[in-house]
């Protein structure tokens, strides 16, 4: 999306098990979003750049700042960023924890990413009721690590099942995992890959452009 030109920011809302810096070579900040949660630091000393004008707010990774962090203060975060982003990505942890209603209280609009399997569908159906509940509104869903095996379910049972459109469809690539042990993006780490090709064209759709 930041390719495509909109101000596209990318929040790690994951307190307790925070990857985001690990896989965009983040680590080892002093200042991250979890000073800026414990009251102890602006959301200015966070912003970092990332490819193509992306910017990231990553999370720590030491046991101090889990402790010390308010979940509860993500929704004063992403208000103030709303300011100065088009599109803020709120990174959530898995589950139905403190830290992912937070994250989900924090947000708009919620988009599902499940695997094409049935327990995957059971708790993305059970997140999208808390979400609806908490006000917001689930616009669609991305089936991720899609094997287009049979034993994957059909995207339209998914999309059924949710009552949800499904965005697009990411398939399994062992490109994504070497991108990532690099701490690269897939789509600039390897353009042409089937994973990079589908992320691109979602990334067209949520952004509202032909691809």
């Amino acid at each position: 999306m930041a390719r495509l030109g909109r101000k596209v920011a990318i929040i790690d809302a994951d307190v307790t098990m925070a990857n985001l810096s690990l896989i965009t070579g983040l680590e080892g900040r002093k200042t991250t979003l979890h000073e800026v949660l414990a009251d102890e630091a602006p959301i200015s000393k966070v912003i970092c750049n990332g490819r193509d004008g992306l910017k990231i707010l990553p999370m720590g990774i030491s046991i101090d700042g889990i402790k010390k962090a308010d979940p509860n203060r993500l929704s004063k975060v992403v208000k103030e960023l709303s300011r100065s982003f088009e599109i803020l990505l709120v990174d959530s942890p898995s589950g139905m924890d403190k830290e992912a209603i937070a994250a989900l209280k924090a947000a708009q609009e919620l988009v599902l990413i499940i695997t094409p399997d049935i327990a995957a569908i059971s708790n993305a159906l059970k997140l999208k009721m808390v979400a609806e509940k908490l006000g917001v509104k689930p616009i669609g869903l991305i089936i991720s690590r899609a094997s287009g095996k049979e034993l994957d379910l059909p995207r339209e049972e998914i999309s059924a099942a949710l009552e949800l459109p499904v965005l697009g469809s990411v398939p399994e690539d062992a490109t994504v995992r070497k991108a990532l042990a690099l701490g690269e993006c897939i789509v600039t780490h390897s353009p042409k890959s089937r994973a990079a090709v589908e992320i691109k064209k979602l990334a067209a759709t949520i952004s509202g452009q032909r691809t």
